[in-house]
């Protein structure tokens, strides 16, 4: 009894220092391949100007790669080492869920980086991106949806390698109609969401980095994934959005067709003010900034009250950030224009008064 024990300690120890050996030489050696092979493709997608400044395709690929080639050199070099039946099951079956994980990871950051490549052709910073926004917009919904596709399609994979799983499985399938039923009143919301996603996706009723109000709050759409989509609030704020509310409720969307916007200021003033000194100042200021696109420059007055006017000034620039910017520069000079050359039309109270005189008589 105390030979077989010994025996079997003996071989163990042997199998399992045979493992350790054969799986530090593939991973010294998968590292040295994977690092020459992803410099050789990183080198023809950098002179072939398909990336982005900073990405390195070492970087993305490195731990999936890695860990395929290691997983693929130890199927091929395992039957050196002698394993026992019963580790070898164990072994066997946790080689197949690590593959189905790596290849998924790595057929993952494949689609990233068709994405990133795609992406890298239409520059969104230009000054009329509207075609490159929805294109971005669309490339982003598919990338996170063919990312989840491969997780569920990888997660069935690792399911139905276990005996027990494909029991379970064969026994939904026979009860497919029913199943379909409960799923579908389970997951409702889910689906709800990922129909809207595909709308949104392609009628687009709004793009990554359009300009939107939603909840009264005024921001850019920053991401757009299956489920909801996130608003960057001006104030660095961030709005997390349920996808199929934006389908279901209005919003406003200020770049839906171009970014050029129409700006305005209030100001209201005495009834005295010179409203044509006022429109030379207007366009004078206007001729000394670049945020106004030079389309359209107006002065009105648009309504009166018993004690002031209201004056509008109407200026056209190309996004609602310099819109904003305009608005507040005008705003301040102008008021500071009617205080240093009118004071006296700003706005004012008038108290009339009457003078009563009294004749008093000598009694």
């Amino acid at each position: 009894m105390t030979n077989f024990s010994e025996i079997s300690r003996i071989m163990l120890e042997n199998y399992l220092l045979g493992l350790s050996i054969l799986l530090f030489v593939l991973a010294i050696a998968a590292y040295i391949l994977k690092s020459l092979f992803l410099w050789l493709l990183g080198k023809y997608f950098n002179k072939a100007g398909l990336l982005p400044e900073g990405f390195t395709i070492k970087r993305h690929f490195h731990p999936s790669l890695w860990l395929i080639m290691i997983l693929l050199g130890f199927r091929v070099f395992q039957p050196l080492v002698k394993i026992p039946e019963a580790q070898s099951v164990i072994i066997d079956k946790t080689w197949q869920i690590a593959i189905i994980l790596a290849l998924t990871y790595f057929l993952i950051r494949m689609v990233n980086l068709l994405k990133v490549i795609i992406i890298e052709r239409f520059d969104t910073s230009v000054k009329d991106n509207l075609q490159q926004r929805k294109v971005v917009t669309q490339v982003d919904f598919a990338e996170r949806l063919i990312a989840a596709f491969l997780v569920a399609i990888g997660f069935c994979m690792i399911l139905l390698s276990f005996e027990g799983a494909r029991k379970i499985g064969t026994s939904l399938i026979a009860s497919a109609g029913l199943a379909g039923v409960v799923l579908g009143f389970a997951a409702q919301k889910t689906l709800s969401n990922l129909i809207a996603g595909f709308q949104i996706a392609f009628t687009q009723p709004f793009r990554i980095d359009d300009v939107v109000i939603v909840e009264g709050e005024w921001g850019w759409i920053e991401e757009i994934t299956l489920t909801y989509v996130v608003v960057r609030i001006w104030d660095k704020r961030r709005l997390i959005v349920p996808i199929n509310y934006l389908l279901e409720k209005p919003f406003q969307n200020w770049t839906r067709t171009d970014s050029e916007i129409l700006g305005y200021v209030y100001l209201y003033a005495d009834y005295s003010v010179p409203l044509e000194e006022l429109r030379k100042e207007f366009h004078r200021l206007l001729s000394t900034t670049d945020l106004w696109n030079g389309k359209v420059a107006g002065v009105q007055i648009t309504d009166a009250t018993e004690r002031t006017q209201e004056i509008r000034f109407l200026v056209s620039t190309d996004d609602s950030g310099k819109a904003w910017d305009l608005r507040c520069f005008l705003r301040e000079r102008l008021i500071n224009y009617i205080q240093e050359h009118f004071p006296e039309s700003l706005p004012k109270h008038r108290i009339a008064t009457l003078e009563r005189r009294e004749v008093i008589g000598n009694s």
